[in-house]
């Protein structure tokens, strides 16, 4: 476990990186003793920081739901992180130079809610109190570094979790739908690099369904935090792995009927 200064201290840090657009060393290395409840400990630290400069809550994200994803980081456990209102994109926007430090793309389907979920929710009270679904890409940036250099260690769950789920932004597609209106285990995505397509994946590769991680993410905040509020959109997790973007890249998800959603970085 670690110390109220030594959570201060590393959510001030991250707080810097971010800022500044560079990475600090593992913290995982750097505290061994951390614990999973310190990381989110650290997360919320930064909430509390972000809100005090004026920044508002737009929504949450789930990440590491892919059993590939959870097998390469030794886990069986999603993680989540927050979504704030000056991450957000909408499809076709340029996404200027040195916003972020090295992005990755994911494509994922995103919830709108329209009334609060807390607690010991169902999938039909996830699926009640959702208001419609969505393409989406989410940006991920790292904060922390993802492997150290001179050891060969990579990142855990914790420096993961500590660095907001590597979360840096999230682009909106147009299209809207009822959340029944889709089988969502079935909805999935051509995602195209400069037009050539990069990955394909389906939306049952989250959990089986991506209903699921809301219903673990309401579950999980009715310990770690506040509740998911009605308004609030909700990354449910990729179906592709996290792809590198680097600047001059164009990106671009097919969902077919579902809808479609792309953005460029200059």
């Amino acid at each position: 476990m670690l110390s109220e200064a030594q959570i201060s201290d590393i959510a001030e840090a991250l707080l810097s990186a971010e800022a500044e657009r560079r990475q600090i060393p593992l913290l995982s290395a750097a505290y061994p003793d951390m614990t999973l409840d310190d990381a989110y400990a650290i997360q919320a630290a930064q909430i509390e920081r972000k809100l005090a400069q004026g920044r508002r809550i737009l929504g949450w994200k789930i990440g590491l739901t892919s059993r590939a994803m959870q097998t390469a980081l030794g886990i069986e456990t999603p993680d989540s992180g927050i979504l704030y209102d000056d991450m957000e994109f909408a499809t076709g926007t340029i996404v200027p130079a040195g916003r972020f430090i090295a992005p990755r793309i994911e494509a994922e389907i995103a919830f709108v809610m329209k009334v609060p979920l807390d607690g010991e929710v169902t999938r039909e009270t996830v699926l009640a109190a959702t208001d419609y679904v969505l393409p989406a890409l989410e940006i991920l940036d790292t904060r922390v570094e993802r492997q150290d250099a001179a050891s060969g260690r990579t990142h855990t769950i914790l420096d993961t979790v500590a660095d907001n789920a590597a979360n840096a932004g999230i682009v909106l597609g147009t299209a809207r739908h009822a959340p029944d209106a889709f089988d969502l285990r079935w909805v999935g995505a051509i995602v195209a690099r400069d037009g050539v397509v990069e990955e394909t994946g389906l939306g049952a590769s989250v959990l089986n369904d991506p209903v699921t991680g809301i219903v673990w993410l309401a579950r999980r905040m009715a310990t770690y935090g506040p509740r998911i509020e009605a308004g609030q959109v909700i990354l449910s997790g990729s179906f592709i792995r996290p792809l590198e973007y680097p600047s001059g890249t164009e990106i671009e998800a097919d969902y077919g009927p579902f809808g479609r959603v792309d953005c460029r970085f200059v």
